[in-house]
C-alpha cells in the first residue's frame, strides 16, 4: 500500500434528533485489505435514484442550506415529522452512500485470487461508493476488459442487471410483454435494447413529446405519453398489440400501476368469449421498483380479481434466480457493456462538488434524461 494516502474522503449522511438531516465529506483511515479483498482507487460512481434515497431521504430540500464541517463542505436539510418517523431506524447512524461504482485495484489480501486482481479496472458493487477508496471481498467486484473507461464501467451493476432482471421474471412468472414506466430513462433505454434482441414486445411508457423521440430513435415500437389526454386508451391499444400482463413501476405513487392494471384487463376482457361479472381469469401483475413520485399508489379497482401489485428490488430477485443465472446475467452485461448497457451522463461533478446546494437540488430533482457522475478524484 505505498504511496497511497493515509487518509479516505468519503461523503457520509446522518439524520439527528433535532429533526435534521446533514450531508458531510470526512476523512478517514485508509482501509487496509484483508486476504480475501481488494482496495479499489474509485474513479466514477453514479448517483442513482436509489442512492438519492439514503443520501437525502425524508429531508425537506427546499429547506437545505450549505455549511462546512471540518473544513470540508456539507449540506444540512430539516427533516418533517413523516420524514423522521420513516427515517427513524437510522437515527444518529453516520451512513456513507453509493451502491456502485468503477475503479482501479491498487492493493490486495494475500489472497491469490484478490492478488491476481492488482492493476486491473473493476465494476464494485457492496455500498459506500461515494469515496476515493473502497475496500471490498473480490466476490464484489467484476474484472472489466482491458482498456474499459471507468465511465462505462461506473453503471454495470444496478440499471443493467435490474433491466435484465424484469425479463428475467417475466420468463420465470410465464408472460410474454412488458409494461414500463419512466422508460426514456437510463434503465429504459437498456430495457428497450435488451427486449429488441431478444423479441420480447415491450410497451413504453413516458411523460413528454420529446421522451417519445428519445425511444424511437433506439427503434422502440409501443411508446405512450402518460401526459396526454387520450393516455389510458393508447396504453390499452398498446397492451392489446403486445398481450403485456407484466409491468414494472418506477413511479411508485400516483394512478400509474392502477392505469396499467387497467389496460391488461381490457385487452383480457378483449379475448374472453362469454362475459363474467369478476373481469376476466387472466392473471395481471405490476410491480413497484422506484419511488420518483413517494405519494400514496393510488387503484381505481378496474382490472377484475386477478391480478397482483408487489414490490421488486435487485437483490432478492438474485438471491431467488441463483448463482447460474446471475453469472448468465452478469457476463452478458460485460459483452454488451459500450452497446446495450451504456450509460450516458448529463454531468460529470467531483465529491465537492456533489455538496454544492445548486447542484445537489439540481440532481435530486430526479429529473429524466438528467444522470450525474461522481469522479471522486476530479
Amino acid at each position: 500500500m505505498t504511496d497511497l494516502p493515509e487518509t479516505n474522503l468519503v461523503m457520509v449522511t446522518l439524520v439527528k434528533p433535532e429533526r435534521q438531516l446533514e450531508v458531510y465529506l470526512e476523512r478517514r483511515p485508509m482501509p487496509k485489505p484483508k486476504p480475501h479483498e481488494v482496495l479499489v482507487k474509485v474513479l466514477a460512481t453514479p448517483i442513482n435514484p436509489s442512492d438519492l434515497g439514503l443520501l437525502f431521504g425524508g429531508a425537506d430540500m427546499s429547506t437545505a442550506r450549505a455549511e462546512t464541517r471540518d473544513g470540508l463542505p456539507a449540506i444540512t436539510a430539516d427533516v418533517p415529522p413523516p420524514g423522521m418517523r420513516a427515517m427513524g431506524g437510522r437515527l444518529g447512524d453516520a451512513l456513507l452512500i453509493g451502491n456502485e461504482g468503477c475503479g482501479v485495484v491498487v492493493a490486495a489480501g494475500s489472497n491469490a485470487e484478490a492478488q491476481a486482481l492488482i492493476g486491473q479496472t473493476v465494476a464494485l458493487l457492496g455500498g459506500d461508493m461515494y469515496a476515493e477508496y473502497r475496500c471490498l471481498p473480490v466476490q464484489m467486484v467484476m474484472p472489466l476488459p482491458d482498456g474499459t473507461d471507468p465511465v462505462d464501467g461506473a453503471s454495470c451493476f444496478v440499471n443493467p442487471l435490474t433491466s435484465l432482471a424484469f425479463t428475467e421474471t417475466m420468463r420465470m412468472e410465464g408472460h410474454s410483454a412488458i409494461v414500463h414506466t419512466a422508460a426514456a430513462s437510463n434503465l429504459g433505454q437498456m430495457l428497450v435494447k435488451i427486449c429488441a434482441k431478444d423479441g420480447i414486445p415491450l410497451v413504453n411508457i413516458v411523460r413528454s413529446d420529446a421522451q417519445v423521440e428519445i425511444l424511437k430513435a433506439i427503434g422502440a415500437t409501443h411508446i405512450v405519453n402518460s401526459s396526454a389526454d387520450d393516455f389510458q386508451d393508447r396504453l390499452a391499444d398498446a397492451v392489446v398489440a403486445t398481450g403485456a400482463t407484466l409491468g414494472f413501476d418506477a413511479i411508485g405513487g400516483g394512478k400509474l400501476a392502477g392505469q396499467m392494471l387497467a389496460a391488461m384487463e381490457v385487452a383480457a376482457v378483449k379475448r374472453m368469449t362469454s362475459y363474467s361479472r369478476y373481469g376476466s381469469d387472466t392473471y395481471k401483475q405490476v410491480y413497484i421498483y422506484g419511488a420518483l413520485d413517494l405519494g400514496p399508489t393510488v387503484l381505481n379497482r378496474s382490472f377484475g380479481l386477478t391480478w397482483g401489485l408487489g414490490g421488486f428490488l435487485l437483490t432478492p430477485f438474485m438471491a431467488k434466480a441463483g448463482m447460474a443465472v446471475v453469472g448468465r446475467m452478469r457476463q452478458r452485461v460485460v459483452d454488451e457493456l459500450t452497446t446495450t448497457f451504456k450509460s450516458r451522463y448529463s454531468h460529470e461533478i467531483s465529491l465537492t462538488d456533489a455538496l454544492n446546494i445548486d447542484t445537489a437540488q439540481a440532481y435530486n430533482a430526479k429529473r429524466t434524461g438528467e444522470k450525474y457522475l461522481i469522479r471522486p478524484h476530479g
